[in-house]
């Protein structure tokens, strides 16, 4: 698919068409990838695209900002200068307004539709204890399992907690252990018990299943769907 540079506004050639191809290249490209039902890390990128520009076209000066930068001194100067041409040329940014105005809504379409996407299969995972839960929660093991399958992605899992200005974050981390094959003999609670007997600092962790109803692609969107759901199970257990 088609990438789009964080500063795909301002690099290269101010066109009103040029601009468009790129942008519209690079949608057709996400969209593409939804269709197969990948969704990270596309969507974040679409994000962060879509969010850009909304803010762009509320400060000026965020035009600026967005220019390429690594630049040398001299370079720097003259982007300063370049800048200023920018700002006071009405035609150029008419052209930035005119740019902005056809991404923006075309992003937000294709963000609605990633939307959506998440949470039909959101919808179809679930997230339970395996076991009796303790108080700390916040590091542990986690089991993917998808119905009709018998590979269970086992994974250890760890939860920061971070603060930024008045509001708290909670940040997951995962690290694949094994893949091991479900069976009646090899059961979830089995493989924990088994965990636990071979990694001795976690004397008594936390162990969820995620279970999910169809498959998907793990990399770019079971699994990344699962550690939110897994942080916002916890969170709203605490």
């Amino acid at each position: 698919m088609t990438n789009l540079h964080e500063d795909w506004l301002t690099s290269g050639l101010l066109d009103f068409e040029y601009k468009k191809y790129l942008a519209l290249a690079y949608m057709q490209g996400v969209k593409q990838k939804f269709d197969e039902k990948k969704l990270y890390p596309f969507m974040s990128d679409l994000v962060f695209h879509y969010n850009n520009l909304t803010t762009i076209k509320q400060n000026k000066q965020l035009i600026f900002e967005n220019f390429p930068k690594e630049l040398s001194r001299a370079d720097f100067e003259e982007l300063k200068l370049d800048y200023k041409r920018i700002v006071e040329d009405d035609q150029l940014m008419s052209t930035l307004e005119e740019i902005i105005n056809f991404a923006t809504p075309r992003f937000k379409e294709c963000m609605d539709k990633g939307a959506v996407l998440y949470e039909d299969i959101a919808y179809h995972i679930t997230i339970e204890p395996i076991g009796i839960t303790p108080l700390y929660k916040d590091e542990g093991y986690l089991l993917l399992f998808v119905n009709n399958s018998k590979t269970v992605y086992v994974h250890r899992y760890k939860i920061t907690v971070f603060k930024q200005a008045n509001e708290s974050f909670r940040a997951i981390q995962t690290e694949l252990l094994e893949e091991v094959q479900w069976s009646l003999v090899n059961t979830f609670e089995r493989i924990k018990k088994e965990l636990i007997t071979r990694n001795q600092d976690l004397p008594n962790p936390a162990a969820y299943l995620a279970l999910s109803k169809s498959h998907y692609p793990l990399q770019e969107t079971l699994l990344p769907i699962t550690k939110r759901l897994l942080v916002q199970h916890i969170g709203q257990a605490a």
